[in-house]
C-alpha cells in the first residue's frame, strides 16, 4: 500500500498523509498535473472524482464532482497558491455548489503537498490545514481521513501502468 502513516494534529489543526510512491518525483508530479490522472485516483474508489477544468498555476484553479454509488455528486473546487513543480504545490479545497460556486457554508482546507526523492521514489506529504478545530472536526465526520487514505492508496495502480 503506498500510505505510510496518516497524522491528525488538533492543536495545529492539520490533516497530514505521507505515502512512498515507486517513481520519480516528476512521475509523481503527473499524478497532480494531468487531470484525467488526478481523477483516477482523488475521489476514494465509491467516490471517484471527474475533473472539467484543472489549471496548475498560481491563482488557476480547479473545478470537479465525485459521484457516490447512488449517483450522488459532491462537487469542489481548487484555488492554487503556489507551484513548483515538481516538488511542491499549495491550493484552496473547498465545497462548490453543482454550478462551481463555493459554498461558504462549508470549510475550506489550504493543502500542501510536497513530492521529496527518497530510496529511488518518491515520499509525498499531504498536509491539510483547518480554519477551526471545529471545521476539521467536521471534515473528519465526513470521512475525510478514511477518504483521502482510500483516494491515495489508489496511486500504484497509476504508477505501475
Amino acid at each position: 500500500m503506498t500510505v505510510v502513516s496518516t497524522h491528525q494534529d488538533t492543536d495545529a489543526l492539520t490533516f497530514t498523509i505521507v505515502a512512498d510512491l515507486a517513481a520519480s518525483p516528476a512521475r509523481a508530479w503527473q499524478l497532480w498535473a494531468d487531470a484525467r490522472q488526478l481523477e483516477r485516483w482523488w475521489g476514494p474508489p465509491t467516490w471517484p472524482a471527474t475533473f472539467t477544468a484543472h489549471d496548475l498555476v498560481v491563482d488557476g484553479g480547479s473545478r470537479y464532482h465525485m459521484t457516490g454509488p447512488d449517483g450522488t455528486e459532491a462537487h469542489g473546487w481548487w484555488r492554487v497558491l503556489a507551484v513548483d513543480e515538481p516538488r511542491s504545490l499549495e491550493f484552496e479545497d473547498g465545497f462548490a455548489d453543482a454550478s462551481g460556486t463555493p459554498d461558504p457554508e462549508l470549510p475550506t482546507t489550504r493543502a500542501l503537498v510536497l513530492l521529496e526523492e527518497s530510496d529511488g521514489g518518491t515520499r509525498m506529504t499531504i498536509r491539510s490545514t483547518f480554519a477551526t478545530a471545529e471545521q476539521m472536526a467536521q471534515l473528519a465526520s465526513m470521512g475525510m481521513v478514511e477518504g483521502m487514505t482510500a483516494a491515495v492508496g489508489q496511486m500504484d495502480d497509476l504508477i505501475a501502468a
